[in-house]
């Protein structure tokens, strides 16, 4: 893939499409693709190429195409982050070859994916995605979804990244090898746009935190918000990579002090490379 920070900053959420059907060429490479995501947690997360009018699915926030990508997984501890990691390489990939996405976990008929994706007792459908090339200009009803989710914008470097201690906001100068890591987190893409994530940089660690919105309650196995954890931890640990430091999941909390509304996640161990 191309540099994770410039994909995560080009990406956009993508519910209109120009109708062209996507190249032989394209779907092959994201086929194979499908294949071979991963995750830090080592689950699997199984893709499926699915259709509209041959599937009988309904998404009414989506127009110009009728193809869509669906991924499941099994019930288990931290399947909402590994899905969400996962199923992100997926949309940055998409991203790179110039195909449109767009995270949709609700706004759908809901039991004719589920169906679609033949489901089994043991596994959930945290989201799909139309895939297809994007429209020149958007539907009206998109540009109403994000305006009404304030889609372009995103909340300061400084509000989601720290230093030490939550006591301690990090700046960009001091983020050094890791500001363009931050910043790919910063652009990630999240469930009405709530960016839940939060750091803590401290002792060559990235410590991952969940400040939980109103209105997201966990459900019985879903969490979506899990799920964008699962999406910050994908920019992060990729474009760190690519800036040549490497990361280890680590799941021991560490010893730093947090509000009452933060969650800990999950750590990377981090080592120049």
């Amino acid at each position: 893939m191309e540099q994770i920070e410039k994909l995560a900053r080009e990406r956009k959420s993508v519910r209109t499409y120009d109708g062209r059907e996507i190249s032989a060429a394209d779907m092959e490479k994201l086929r194979a693709f499908m294949e071979n995501t991963e995750n830090p947690y080592g689950q699997k997360v199984i893709f499926s190429v699915l259709n509209a009018g041959k599937d009988r699915l309904s998404c009414p926030v989506v127009t110009g195409t009728d193809v869509y990508v669906g991924g499941k997984i099994r019930v288990q501890e931290h399947m909402n982050e590994a899905f969400g990691y996962s199923f992100e390489m997926l949309v940055l990939y998409a991203q790179s070859l110039g195909i449109g996405t767009v995270w949709i976990g609700g706004t759908m008929d809901r039991n004719a994916f589920e169906r679609a994706m033949n489901l089994s007792e043991d596994e959930v459908m945290p989201a799909v995605t139309p895939v297809g090339y994007p429209a020149q200009k958007m539907s009206l009803r998109e540009v109403m979804m994000r305006k009404g989710v304030r889609a372009d914008s995103r909340q300061p470097f400084h509000t989601l990244f720290f230093e030490g201690s939550f006591e301690n906001p990090l700046t960009e100068e001091k983020a050094g090898a890791l500001r363009g890591a931050l910043e790919a987190v910063r652009l990630a893409p999240s469930a009405v746009n709530r960016q839940p994530w939060r750091i803590v940089l401290a002792e060559d660690a990235a410590h991952f935190c969940l400040k939980r919105s109103k209105g997201f309650a966990p459900g019985k196995a879903l969490d979506m918000q899990k799920t964008d954890m699962g999406i910050a931890m994908c920019h992060f640990d990729l474009a760190a990579r690519e800036a040549g430091v490497k990361t280890e999941l680590i799941l021991n909390k560490p010893d730093i002090s947090a509000p009452e509304d933060m969650e800990y996640i999950a750590s990377y161990r981090l080592e120049k490379a």
